[in-house]
């Protein structure tokens, strides 16, 4: 009975709600940011039936990770960490950010380290990010900043097992398949997920450079929302589950003595 109890509050929850509710914190998100943030968590519906089973399963883990009482470490990998893995980190720890998950930590790196590309600065500062150059050289370190309250993200090519990363108990995520199938074994991953993006690189140089780069950004935005947002979901359900439990237990122990 219980369970079926449960069940029915999981359902109405998820049936009733066509958005999940934000943090207060939103509020200290860059005021630059915002526009394009608001309309990035709208359009989590343009998730397709395909790609929602794998992010799904990842939110899933995330939720599991949360729930046992520990950090979620989320590790993007790509080949030379300069586009793909640094622009998912950074959505990631927005996302989390946006819906209160304070315990979700993301970090990036590659199969090899060469440098955070200057296209893939250049697009995040297109949609609201404040960049500021901390280092010089041939991988210079970016500091970028999504929140008022929040310290920046330290942003540069790095190998994924660097010591700025977890070296354990971190999910993987790959979001190359050149490095996917390079990487056969990711060290101290607790568990694995393929989420390859087209490279945007293939267009640097030509006249659809900066339409390429900006769809492979809303694309990896919305899809680190949508990780974030079912996190908040799974969470949030639990809560009310747990929270609502021993009301419904009262309620049938006082049926069976009438």
């Amino acid at each position: 009975m219980k369970l079926f109890i449960a069940i029915g509050i999981i359902a109405v929850y998820f049936a009733g709600c066509s958005s999940t509710p934000q943090s207060q914190s939103n509020a200290n998100l860059l005021p630059a940011l915002r526009p394009y943030v608001q309309e990035v968590a709208n359009e989590l519906g343009m998730v397709s039936a395909e790609r929602r089973v794998m992010l799904d399963a990842i939110a899933t883990n995330v939720a599991s990770q949360l729930r046992s009482g520990k950090e979620a470490q989320l590790t993007f990998i790509c080949t030379s960490n300069s586009r793909r893995s640094h622009m998912s980190q950074i959505w990631a720890q927005t996302a989390a950010y946006y819906y209160g998950l304070n315990d979700v930590h993301a970090f990036s790196g590659g199969t090899q380290a060469t440098a955070c590309n200057c296209r893939t600065v250049a697009v995040m500062r297109r949609v609201g990010f404040t960049i500021e150059d901390a280092t010089t050289g041939d991988n210079p370190v970016y500091l970028v900043r999504y929140a008022q309250d929040r310290p920046p993200i330290r942003a540069y090519s790095k190998r994924y097992n660097a010591d700025a990363n977890p070296k354990r108990d971190f999910i993987a995520l790959m979001t190359c398949s050149v490095a996917d199938k390079t990487c056969p074994l990711v060290e101290g991953a607790i568990s694995r997920y393929a989420i390859h993006y087209a490279d945007p690189r293939v267009c640097d140089d030509t006249p659809t450079e900066t339409t390429a780069y900006n769809e492979r950004c809303r694309e990896i935005a919305r899809e680190m929302f949508y990780i974030m947002s079912v996190t908040r979901r799974q969470l949030d359900a639990v809560k009310i589950t747990s929270r609502l439990q021993p009301r419904s237990s009262l309620q049938a122990e006082s049926v069976q003595v009438r």
